[in-house]
């Protein structure tokens, strides 16, 4: 089963965001993501992200940050987010219905360099997704666009490398 696309979006009357996923064999899963569930995801997402082969060889802390909102801002203009979520009710839902609440968050680094990411209910079936870098950093978008319609004063945002006119006292230089 391989993931077909995902959609999240914030819905006001639950105050929470559902997560839509659904495969290429025709399956489809709903998760609710709460304020205290995002709090928890994003540090992880982060996590998994800077641990990505090419961002931690990077000496300087500057380096990592600039090199992953590099990887971050290719992986994101490579995607597509224009193609709507296909609405299929046809579709079989192995975790029935009704939206799962994510609970519990569990991440990993797989072997072959690609991240697990498990989103768990307190009890019950859950989903484990395998992600690539380019997957991984997507779903950051996504959650970042659900987020910022929320209003739930949370800002998801990438580290950022210190420019020399950023940091208080540093003095500016000429390069020839």
């Amino acid at each position: 089963m391989r993931l077909h696309q995902i959609k999240l979006e914030y819905r006001p009357e639950h105050d929470r965001i559902l997560m839509r996923l659904s495969t290429n064999d025709g399956q489809e899963m709903f998760l609710w993501l709460t304020r205290r569930c995002v709090k928890l995801l994003w540090p992880a997402l982060l996590k998994l992200a800077e641990s990505s082969a090419r961002v931690v060889t990077q000496a300087s802390p500057d380096a990592r940050a600039a090199l992953l909102g590099f990887e971050h801002e290719k992986a994101v203009g490579n995607s597509d987010f224009s193609t709507p979520y296909e609405d299929q009710f046809a579709r079989a839902r192995p975790l029935g219905s009704e939206p799962v609440l994510v609970s519990k968050i569990q991440t990993a680094l797989n072997k072959d360099g690609t991240y697990l990411l498990s989103l768990q209910p307190s009890a019950g079936q859950g989903l484990n997704l395998n992600l690539d870098d380019k997957l991984l950093h997507s779903v950051c978008k996504l959650l970042q666009s659900s987020v910022s319609g929320a209003e739930w004063d949370i800002r998801l945002e990438f580290p950022q490398a210190l420019l020399p006119d950023a940091v208080p006292g540093a003095a500016s230089r000429t390069l020839n």
